[in-house]
C-alpha cells in the first residue's frame, strides 16, 4: 500500500500537496457552524477565507520555506485585524509541517519556534490575554507539534532509507566477496594443476626418453630411469587426487569417490534392472574399439537414465540396448515396448532427457528421443569415440 501511494504521489505532486486543504476547510466550516445555542449555518465568508489561505499549499513541497512564511504572514494579519473571526492558523500548521519534513533541521526549528512565539503573542495581544493563557499556549503547542511531527516523519524516512541502503550494500558486499573467493580458488586450483602437469609430466617424459635411449646399452640405468618415472607418476597422481579432492563437498556420499563407471560395467547395471523385474537385452555390433573415457562415462549414464525411465514410467515388458561401434562414433539405441508415460525429463541436474542431451553435447555428441510408431519409446545417442584435444 505504501509503495502504491509513493508511486501515485510522485506523479501527482500538486494534488498530493493540496489534499490537506480539504480537512482544513471542513474543520473551518464545522467550527463556524457551532454557536452558543447549538448548530447553525456556517459562516461561509470565513470558510472562503480559509480556503483562500490554503491555495499556497499547492506548491508547499517545492517551496516549503516560502509557503510557510506566506501562510504565516496571512494568518497573523487576519488574527491582528479580525481577531474574533480568525480560526486556528491551520494552513500555517500544514506549511510548517512541510518545512520540517522537507527542509533542514535548523531552518525548521528556527521558523517553527519564531512562528509559535508570533502566533501566541498576536493572539494574546488581540484577545487581551496573558502570554501564558490557556488558549494562547494551546496555539503555541499546535505550532511546535507541527514542527516536531514533520521532523519525526523526516527522521523515520531517513532511517528507513539508511537501513535499506545498508541492506543493499551488505548484499552487494557478500556477492562480491563470494565472487572474489571463487575466482581466487579457481586461479589457485588452475595453478596447482598446471604445476602438476608442467613439472611431473615433463620429468616423466624426459626420463622415458632416457630409458628408451639406454634400454639396450645400459639396462641398469634404464631401469633406474623407469623407477623415477614410477615415483614421479605416483606423485603426480597424489597431487591431482588432492587437488580434485578440494572440489568435493564434505558431505559427499562415499559412492561419489568411487571410480567412474565405464561401458564394461553395463552388465552389472543391466543385472540390477533385470533383478527389478524388467527384462533387458544388450547387443554390441561393430568393432568394439575402446572409446575415450569421457565417451564411456557419457554412454553409461545415457543407458542408465534411459533404462531407469523405462522401468519407472513406461510400464514396459522388455527393453533392448544396442551399442553400435562405428569408425568414428558410438551409436547407442535404447528401446522399450511400454505405453506412453509422463515426460521423461528430470527436475534435477543431469537427469532425464535434458541431462542426456547436456552430457552428449558436452563431448560433441547428440541425443534424440521420442515414441516409436509401433509403440514404445526410443532413445538414440551419437557419441564420438575420440575427443579433440582442448586448445591450450
Amino acid at each position: 500500500m505504501g509503495t502504491v501511494w509513493r508511486r501515485w504521489s510522485a506523479g501527482h505532486e500538486r494534488i498530493r500537496d493540496a489534499l490537506p486543504a480539504i480537512p482544513v476547510v471542513l474543520i473551518a466550516a464545522a467550527a463556524t457552524a457551532v454557536g452558543p445555542s447549538g448548530w447553525r449555518e456556517p459562516r461561509w465568508a470565513e470558510v472562503a477565507w480559509t480556503a483562500l489561505f490554503c491555495v499556497p499549499l499547492i506548491v508547499r513541497s517545492r517551496r516549503p520555506l516560502g509557503v510557510a512564511l506566506l501562510t504565516l504572514a496571512v494568518d497573523l494579519t487576519l488574527m491582528a485585524f479580525s481577531p474574533h473571526t480568525a480560526a486556528t492558523p491551520a494552513a500555517s500548521l500544514v506549511a510548517l509541517y512541510t518545512l520540517a519534513d522537507r527542509g533542514s533541521r535548523r531552518t525548521a526549528w528556527i521558523v517553527g519556534v519564531a512562528s509559535a512565539v508570533a502566533v501566541t503573542g498576536v493572539f494574546a495581544a488581540t484577545h487581551a490575554e496573558s502570554l501564558l493563557g490557556a488558549r494562547g499556549l494551546l496555539r503555541f503547542d499546535f505550532v511546535i507539534a507541527a514542527t516536531a511531527l514533520g521532523r519525526a516523519v523526516r527522521g523515520r524516512r531517513e532511517h528507513l532509507a539508511e537501513a535499506r541502503e545498508r541492506a543493499e550494500r551488505a548484499e552487494r558486499t557478500r556477492e562480491e566477496e563470494a565472487r572474489r573467493r571463487v575466482t581466487e580458488e579457481r586461479v589457485r586450483i588452475a595453478r596447482d594443476l598446471h604445476d602438476v602437469v608442467a613439472h611431473h609430466i615433463t620429468l616423466v617424459n624426459a626420463q622415458a626418453g632416457v630409458a628408451h635411449h639406454l634400454m639396450r646399452t645400459d639396462p641398469d640405468r634404464a631401469y633406474e630411469a623407469l623407477a623415477h618415472i614410477k615415483d614421479n607418476s605416483r606423485a603426480a597422481l597424489d597431487e591431482l587426487r588432492a587437488t580434485v579432492g578440494l572440489l568435493r563437498q564434505p558431505d559427499d556420499a562415499p559412492g561419489s569417490r568411487a571410480p567412474i563407471p565405464r561401458l564394461a560395467d553395463l552388465d552389472t547395471l543391466v543385472a540390477g534392472i533385470r533383478a527389478g523385474g524388467l527384462p533387458v537385452s544388450v547387443t554390441r555390433t561393430g568393432s568394439a574399439c575402446p572409446p575415450a573415457p569421457a565417451t564411456e562415462l557419457t554412454a553409461y549414464r545415457i543407458v542408465q537414465e534411459a533404462l531407469t525411465n523405462t522401468h519407472k514410467h513406461a510400464s514396459a515388458t522388455r527393453a533392448e540396448v544396442v551399442l553400435d561401434y562405428g569408425p568414428l562414433a558410438l551409436r547407442i539405441t535404447v528401446t522399450d515396448d511400454g505405453r506412453p508415460g509422463p515426460p521423461k525429463v528430470g527436475t534435477g541436474g543431469g537427469h532425464g532427457l535434458v541431462g542426456m542431451r547436456e552430457r552428449a553435447t558436452a563431448i560433441g555428441g547428440s541425443v534424440t528421443a521420442g515414441p516409436r510408431p509401433e509403440g514404445g519409446f526410443r532413445v538414440v545417442a551419437e557419441l564420438p569415440l575420440s575427443l579433440a584435444p582442448a586448445p591450450l
